[in-house]
């Protein structure tokens, strides 16, 4: 396979995944963007930038199945994409870093543009399509991310990169059989038990199995073990709660069964995080190079907290327990769940990971997910969350100062 950029011509650069979600967050139109990109795209039918950048912005609309379809398009004219650095350094040339990414929607792939943002590095994204032959060498970059999350549909990829990267000679940050490992199911088998952890029992089960437990035929217990109902159950690679439930018991898993499609589905235990406030509070820490970094705080009276439905601009209680999470990470949550942390970053063996974890009531730290490809952003607007900006810059910070290293080596 040989990797070839679309053909060379005067056209408007890639606006990028942080550019078009950042406008999408603050409820900026994009219709009228789209259709720019689609007259584009009918004036030349070689701007992949155009395309690709529809493609994100028909995600970013809810229309994935159209989104999927255009970023097909676009990596029929090229599969390497640039963005070039946001500040590009007076002398000498950017730091380059080349992605690994596949096809797929926002979920897919780490978004690595938010963490490039007011840097120096300009990324370069090369597209690997499942079933096609790996390229034999690599566009020129200083550093290599697999930026490919695990998924049902990435997992063959994955290990097909692990293999490759000997014939290649790099050592990239984020090593494709150490993302494998994070899927609920592995994760939980890797963590629980551990001192200062705990994560809910998980297994991954199909729906005939599922539907025997909801009829009585089979105990829960050969399922999952130490199990008790309520169970929370979701299918395979569903995120961002979509069809994420609690049930409470055999009836009601049959009636979501019956509601819900999929062929494959993770069951867990339900642990009651709620602090003595009534309040469920979910934190999102980044491991970079080892380091603990705060991501946000999410508070919310439902069990199921998801920071943008978690009304955060609509509570200056909630953005005020949000902003000393922030500021006071090193000293407070950061201090009190370090050893823990410092055992999922050895655990995992990844360069850099993100956590959505909250407390238990006995001090825990209670891990819900570990995402090497989860979003840390500061699309939030300065003059409402004027702590959460600094805290960015620090992760950003740590990000490029990993970069270098890895460039140094």
């Amino acid at each position: 396979m040989t990797v070839t950029a679309s053909p060379i011509a005067p056209r408007k650069p890639l606006l990028g995944l942080a550019t078009l979600m950042t406008q999408a967050f603050r409820g900026t139109d994009l219709r009228p963007l789209a259709q720019s990109f689609i007259e584009r795209a009918g004036a030349d039918e070689h701007d992949a930038e155009a395309l690709m950048d529809l493609s994100t912005a028909l995600f970013l609309q809810g229309l994935r199945e159209v989104g999927l379809a255009t970023q097909a398009q676009a990596l029929q004219v090229s599969r390497l994409y640039r963005l070039e650095a946001p500040c590009p350094p007076a002398e000498g040339r950017p730091l380059r870093l080349l992605a690994l990414m596949m096809p797929g929607d926002l979920m897919t792939n780490a978004p690595l543009p938010f963490l490039c943002e007011g840097s120096d590095v300009e990324l370069t994204m090369l597209y690997l399509v499942p079933g096609e032959p790996l390229p034999e060498t690599l566009p020129a970059h200083d550093v290599l991310w697999t930026a490919v999350s695990e998924s049902a549909a990435s997992r063959t990829l994955l290990s097909r990169l692990d293999a490759q990267m000997a014939r290649w000679g790099v050592q990239p940050v984020n090593r494709p059989a150490a993302i494998l490992r994070t899927s609920r199911d592995e994760a939980w088998q890797m963590l629980h038990g551990l001192p200062g952890l705990a994560m809910p029992a998980t297994a991954l089960h199909e729906r005939g199995v599922l539907q025997e437990l909801a009829e009585g035929l089979r105990p829960l217990g050969t399922l999952l073990p130490d199990a008790a109902w309520p169970l929370i159950i979701r299918p395979l690679d569903s995120h961002a709660g979509h069809d994420l439930e609690k049930v409470d018991t055999p009836a009601a898993l049959a009636a979501y069964l019956e509601a819900t499609a999929g062929e494959v589905f993770y069951l867990s235990s339900f642990v009651d995080y709620r602090g003595a406030d009534g309040q469920f509070r979910k934190y999102r820490v980044v491991l970079v190079d080892g380091q603990a970094f705060a991501g946000h705080l999410g508070v919310s009276s439902h069990w199921m907290v998801h920071y943008l439905n978690a009304g955060m601009t609509d509570s200056e209680d909630k953005r005020r327990q949000e902003a000393e999470f922030m500021t006071g990470f090193d000293a407070g949550f950061g201090a009190r769940h370090a050893e823990a942390l410092g055992r999922i970053g050895a655990g995992f063996g990844l360069d850099y990971l993100v956590i959505d974890c909250a407390e238990t009531s006995d001090g825990r730290l209670l891990v819900f997910e570990v995402d090497p490809g989860a979003v840390v952003h500061s699309m939030d607007p300065e003059e409402m969350f004027p702590y959460k900006h600094p805290a960015m810059r620090r992760v950003r910070q740590a990000f490029r100062g990993l970069l270098a290293r890895r460039a140094a080596r």
